[in-house]
């Protein structure tokens, strides 16, 4: 599901990733913060590497009361797992990420002014932190990741790591116009016997 999709939803009060802002209140300046580890869902992570689902993801958030709405800000933090780009070796390192964004009341300038994908929407006082959470770790996941930052990859002939191979490692190479010449030399004299058997004959 997109963002712009996320945004238009209803949220769901029963989501661990939904927080109610009723005690907070509507009073400029007053603060709650909120610690809890939930569930990676579906969706946190590109093709080749992310938190899995179900995965511990432990946020640590700060929602600020403000004139047009809540700013929630914070951190969370995850278990990242992969493959890297080159040699194709698993790759496991902790992420985490920093949180900042403004969630608008309703019925404010911000709110009138802004359209559902440039500022999120506080929604019968609930404010979805799932969408927010997943961007900030999609924007921190590196597109092409590698083991280590020289990584060579994989010998591109017998396709193992050049890490494991040796200095000298090489594979001896012909060019396919050639390749027709070497079979019919390589075959040459298994044909001249041929022939000089029947010629003896």
């Amino acid at each position: 599901m997109t963002r712009q999709e996320q945004v238009n939803v209803h949220p769901s009060a029963a989501s661990p990733w939904v927080i109610s802002t009723r005690e907070l209140g509507r009073r400029p300046g007053n603060m709650r913060t909120y610690q809890r580890t939930l569930q990676a869902p579906a969706g946190f992570g590109l093709d080749v590497i992310g938190i899995p689902e179900n995965a511990p993801v432990t946020v640590d958030l700060r929602f600020e009361s403000a004139s047009e709405g809540v700013f929630v800000s914070g951190t969370a933090a995850a278990g990242v797992v992969g493959e890297c780009a080159r040699c194709l070796d698993p790759i496991e390192y902790p992420e985490t990420v920093q949180l900042g964004e403004l969630f608008a009341y309703p019925d404010t300038a911000t709110e009138a002014t802004t359209d559902a994908d440039e500022i999120s929407r506080i929604v019968d006082d609930y404010i979805d932190t799932e969408p927010m959470i997943r961007d900030a770790v999609l924007l921190a996941l590196p597109l092409a990741p590698l083991c280590q930052e020289d990584c060579r990859g994989l010998c591109p002939e017998c396709g193992e790591r050049w890490a494991e191979l040796s200095a000298d490692h090489s594979h001896d190479t012909m060019d396919p116009r050639w390749a027709a010449l070497r079979d019919r030399l390589t075959s040459a004299p298994d044909a001249d016997a041929a022939t000089g058997a029947d010629e003896r004959r």
